[in-house]
């Protein structure tokens, strides 16, 4: 998977810990900084392919992104069947 976006992100001046909360401040702080990242859709599609637990990827949080993969492991599974 390409991972020359990295460049981009707005998170590459930052510490890694503003990524990777202990609390729901946190979070919300690293969303904050996603929100108008120029590389917010691919850091989020990185962390679903690569299966990353931890940390806030393309603004979504661990709990976020288990939510976005079993949806879509849903409609894949209802598009097989269809």
């Amino acid at each position: 998977m390409d991972t020359e976006w990295m460049a981009w992100g707005k998170c590459r001046d930052l510490p890694p810990a503003t990524f990777f909360p202990s609390d729901g401040v946190g979070v919300e702080i690293a969303r904050r900084i996603c929100a108008d990242c120029p590389v917010q859709e691919p850091c989020l599609e990185y962390a679903l392919y690569n299966r990353i637990d931890h940390g806030v990827w393309g603004g979504a949080s661990e709990r976020e992104r288990r939510r976005i993969a079993r949806r879509r492991r849903l409609e894949e599974a209802r598009a097989r069947r269809a």
